[in-house]
């Protein structure tokens, strides 16, 4: 982790170096493994994983919630994905739990890092957009929260930390943030699920990625934006709450993000 007192710019140089770890470990693994990297084989292996799955469930299970949680905790990129693998490999029911609890308790990590270890970091590199989220905390509470999960209009590890440095409660942002995000996961989650197996796809070919499952979570993952915006939009207007709050957050978070680049 870096220290509190560390330069903002620190945070890109940092990732920047974590993804060039993982480009030269990839690098070397292909040209190691290469050859044995046909569908047949990954195909082979896949089976082999499953089976492990079911033979150390507990095991399995436990080491893929501390991956997901490292990743979103020390805000590193990739959980996406990683939600996808996961409901590939475990299926829509049990990845649905494990992503969704997960998520969240990543989420807290990274809220209370920037709390407790990180507020002089997190201050100086958002410090000028946390008014903006706590004057529309002051005025809509733990709604704005829900609001800016269920809308995915802002990065989530932006919310995290900047969050961390606000008056909320961690139980609050803890179950706010597990039913904000529960919509969300489950749209991705569900496209996740929707690819075929590695083995059915050694057996039909390339055509056999294509299914109407597949089809409506790649729908769902282009609608389910622009659904949770009017929905929210709707609460909003009947709650008399400006809905350009959203849009304002979003318009300071791309500010931040494009000030440390």
């Amino acid at each position: 982790m870096t220290d509190a007192t560390e330069s903002p710019k620190s945070f890109p140089i940092t990732k920047v170096l974590v993804l060039l770890g993982v480009g030269l470990i990839a690098t070397y693994a292909y040209l190691r493994y290469g050859d044995s990297l046909t569908l047949e084989n990954l195909a082979g292996h896949e089976t082999a994983l499953r089976n492990y799955r079911i033979d150390h469930p507990i095991l399995v299970y436990a080491v893929a919630f501390g991956i997901y949680v490292g990743v979103t905790g020390l805000s590193l990129p990739g959980a996406a994905v990683l939600t996808l693998v996961m409901a590939w490999y475990f299926g829509f029911a049990r990845a649905m739990v494990l992503v969704s609890f997960a998520s969240t308790t990543g989420a807290t990590v990274a809220f209370l890092l920037s709390r407790f270890l990180l507020r002089d970091t997190i201050q100086s590199r958002f410090g000028d957009r946390l008014a903006t989220f706590n004057e529309n905390l002051e005025r809509e509470g733990a709604f704005y929260l829900f609001t800016l999960r269920l809308i995915p209009a802002v990065p989530f590890f932006v919310i995290n930390v900047v969050m961390g440095l606000t008056p909320m409660k961690t139980w609050t942002f803890w179950w706010v943030s597990q039913l904000g995000m529960l919509a969300g996961t489950a749209v991705y989650v569900y496209a996740g699920a929707s690819f075929p197996t590695l083995n059915a796809l050694a057996e039909n070919g390339a055509g056999g990625i294509l299914s109407w499952k597949l089809i409506v979570a790649f729908i769902a993952l282009g609608l389910f934006p622009l659904a949770a915006k009017k929905i929210i939009g709707s609460v909003k207007r009947n709650r008399g709450i400006e809905t350009r709050t959203t849009d304002d957050a979003r318009e300071h978070a791309e500010k931040g993000i494009s000030s440390e680049q």
